[in-house]
C-alpha cells in the first residue's frame, strides 16, 4: 500500500472539511495510506509570506517538509498552494547549499533538521501517476454524468520544467481524471485563467480577483458546464464564495469530492452543506 504524510494546509479543514473526508475515503479505497502530518503549520502562503520574508518562507515551509521526513514519508497535498509552496521550498533548498545551511540554522533552535529527502506530491497527480486511469475507471460504483468545467488552477503545473506534470498551456490530467468519473470535461476559453484569489489579489485587490473570477464564470457558461471541479481549497472558496454575488450557480466540488460521490458516498459525508452554492446529489 503507498503510504503519504498527508498535509492538510489551512483552508479545507477550516472551510471545507468534506475535501478531507472525501480524500481520506477515496484513498482508503485505492489503497493509499494518509498519515496526519502531526504540528504541522502553514504551508506557508507564498503570496504572502514569501512576498514579506524569503527566510521565514524557507524555514517555516522546511519545518513541515522535516516532520514529514522524519516520518520516512513523501508529503501529499490536497491544496495547489501548499503543493507550490512546499515543492518550490523543497527545490529551492535542495539546489542551494548555503540556504540549506541557513535554514537549519534555524531549524536546530527547534532541535530539528532539514535533510531533502521528502517529495511533494499532490493528491491529483498521485490519482493519475500512481493509481492510473484504468484502475480509477474500474473503482467508480455510481458513475457520472455531470458536464464539468475542470479548473486548474496557478499552481499545480507551474513551474512546469521542475514539476514535469502536464503541459501548462494545453493540460489533459484533470480532464482525464474527471471524465474517468463518467462525467464529462466541458471545453471553454481561456482555460488556464486564475481564479483570482492567489498572489494575495484577493485580500489586496477584491475587485480585480471577482473579475477574474467572472471571467472563468462567463466562459464556463458559454462552454456548456454546468459543474466545476477544481482541485485547491483556494480556488474552490474563490468560486463557491463569489458565485451569488456575481449571479451564478455552478456547483463546485474538489475533485476528492467528485471521486467520493462517484465512488457512493453521501452528502454529509462529502461536506456538501458547507457550499455556499447548493450541490444535489
Amino acid at each position: 500500500m503507498a503510504k503519504y504524510a498527508f498535509f492538510l494546509g489551512c483552508i479545507a479543514p477550516l472551510r471545507y472539511p468534506g475535501i478531507e473526508k472525501s480524500t481520506r475515503v477515496v484513498c482508503e479505497s485505492l489503497g493509499i495510506e494518509l498519515v496526519d502530518l502531526t504540528d504541522a503549520s502553514c504551508c506557508p502562503a507564498p503570496g504572502v509570506i514569501r512576498a514579506f520574508s524569503r527566510k521565514a518562507w524557507l524555514a517555516a515551509a522546511a519545518r513541515n517538509l522535516a516532520l514529514a521526513e522524519k516520518m520516512e514519508l513523501d508529503i501529499v497535498t490536497i491544496c495547489n498552494g501548499c503543493f507550490g509552496s512546499l515543492f518550490d521550498a523543497a527545490h529551492e533548498l535542495n539546489n542551494h547549499p548555503e540556504k540549506l545551511a541557513e535554514v537549519n540554522e534555524i531549524l536546530s533552535e527547534i532541535g530539528m533538521e532539514y535533510k531533502g529527502t521528502t517529495k511533494v506530491r499532490h493528491f491529483a497527480e498521485v490519482l493519475y501517476n500512481d493509481v492510473g486511469i484504468e484502475k480509477l475507471k474500474a473503482s467508480i460504483t455510481n458513475p457520472i454524468d455531470y458536464k464539468v468545467a475542470t479548473f486548474y488552477g496557478c499552481h499545480f503545473l507551474k513551474p512546469s520544467k521542475h514539476k514535469a506534470i502536464d503541459d501548462p498551456e494545453d493540460a489533459h490530467v484533470l480532464d482525464e481524471l474527471v471524465e474517468a468519473t463518467g462525467a464529462q470535461s466541458m471545453p471553454r476559453r481561456q482555460k488556464m485563467m486564475c481564479c483570482g484569489a492567489g498572489g494575495g489579489v484577493r485580500s489586496a485587490l477584491g475587485d480585480v480577483a471577482m473579475k477574474l473570477t467572472k471571467q472563468n464564470l462567463d466562459n464556463m457558461v458559454e462552454g456548456g458546464a454546468e459543474y466545476i471541479v477544481d482541485i485547491c481549497p483556494f480556488c474552490h472558496l474563490q468560486f463557491d464564495t463569489g458565485e451569488g454575488e456575481l449571479g451564478f450557480k455552478l456547483p463546485v466540488l474538489h475533485l476528492s469530492q467528485l471521486y467520493g460521490i462517484a465512488m457512493g458516498m453521501n452528502a454529509k459525508d462529502l461536506g456538501l452543506e458547507a457550499h455556499k452554492v447548493p450541490v444535489t446529489l
